[in-house]
């Protein structure tokens, strides 16, 4: 069985379970390390049972609690990260087990298969993913600032995929955010916006895919419910149906198992 679960996705923490019967990998480590454990808890997993933490990119709440998480567990658990990534963060003069690759490489951490692409954001390496595993195809691209052919090329096939629909571009201009605040989020290296997401699923969904996270939601910039109207009008047009699911800051997804 292949299991799935975003722990949480926002402006403030990110962090994913990817699981297998033999591997389970942390995707980001956002949170801190109590409502990590609480969180994996709900899902009947534990930190003690990772057995790899890969990191998309260097920024805050991506990484807030992996210094807590790696202590915890001793430094013992590897750490995935591009090799310009890796000096980005502030190791505080612990060794931990870091496995760098180059953006665009691909490689295996137990039974499953993990596929690196870059991604156009303001950090010094950013990357998405895509893997698979016992049969299943799983995408994850949050954090960019717009939609490049190759991340089209990388997400097809995909039976889940998690996607970032960071911002309503209203709400984001009339915002409490300063002006070159709004201008990076807007940029072609900052996030995506609820529409260009829309126009994504329009016209480049991949037939196959069939469940659709999106994620990353902006605290002051979106709402939930703005995403899942834009995104299900979209769907509702598909020859091929695909569930919707809004992933938020403040609790998990339900698990996605294959």
């Amino acid at each position: 069985m292949v299991k799935f679960c975003v722990l949480s996705s926002g402006s403030t923490g990110n962090a994913a379970l990817l699981a297998t019967s033999h591997t389970r990998i942390l995707i980001d480590a956002g949170l801190s390390l109590r409502e990590l454990s609480k969180r994996l808890a709900s899902i009947g997993e534990s930190c003690e049972q990772l057995d790899a933490i890969l990191l998309t990119h260097e920024h805050s709440d991506h990484i807030s609690g992996l210094l807590r998480l790696l202590r915890k567990r001793k430094f013992t658990i590897p750490v995935y990260s591009t090799r310009l990534t890796a000096p980005e963060i502030d190791w505080e003069e612990a060794e931990p087990r870091l496995q760098c690759f180059q953006a665009g490489m691909s490689f295996t951490i137990g039974d499953i298969a993990v596929q690196s692409f870059s991604i156009p954001h303001d950090a010094r390496d950013p990357v998405g993913f895509c893997f698979r595993a016992g049969g299943v195809r799983i995408g994850l691209a949050t954090d960019l600032g717009y939609i490049p052919d190759s991340l089209r090329f990388h997400l097809r096939e995909v039976d889940l995929l998690l996607l970032e629909s960071n911002h309503d571009i209203e709400m984001l201009k009339v915002g409490p955010y300063p002006w070159s605040v709004k201008q990076r989020v807007m940029g072609r290296r900052g996030h995506l916006s609820n529409d260009v997401v829309c126009d994504f699923l329009t016209s480049d969904l991949d037939p196959w895919t069939r469940t659709l996270i999106l994620g990353h939601l902006s605290e002051h910039n979106n709402h939930p419910e703005l995403v899942r109207m834009g995104a299900e009008s979209v769907l509702a047009r598909r020859s091929h149906p695909a569930r919707l699911v809004v992933a938020e800051q403040s609790h998990p997804t339900e698990v996605f198992a294959f």
